[in-house]
């Protein structure tokens, strides 16, 4: 039983929205159910919702088809935002300078495994 596959993992890379914005939805979700992981996200007003919702029904779809795991006893076992790639822009300002612009871009990583009879 200790070699069995009992989690199943789905990424998003390079999301453009700041991770420390995408860190906080991720962290209502971490050790719940995953239908309950999904009804808080739904009625989560940020931004970064529909995109952490997209990975974690993407993990689900992992572990139900590649390792046959039962939807219905699936948990958030670990969910985690990087950073990645910053985009810099520069934005005109007075008397002929510029200031930068950082567009911030992040990875959101969700695993899902069974949960623990």
């Amino acid at each position: 039983m200790a070699d069995q596959i009992t989690s199943a993992t789905a990424s998003a890379k390079t999301v453009r929205m700041a991770a420390r914005k995408v860190r906080m939805v991720v962290d209502l979700i971490r050790g719940k159910s995953v239908a309950e992981a999904i009804a808080i996200l739904e009625f989560t007003p940020r931004a970064a919702s529909p995109v952490v919702i997209k990975v974690l029904k993407s993990a689900i779809a992992n572990a139900e088809h590649n390792y046959d795991l039962d939807a219905e006893n699936l948990v958030v076992t670990e969910a985690y935002v990087n950073e990645g790639p910053t985009l810099k822009r520069f934005r005109p300002r007075a008397k002929g300078s510029a200031s930068p612009i950082n567009k911030r871009t992040s990875h959101i990583t969700v695993v899902v495994s069974e949960k623990e009879a």
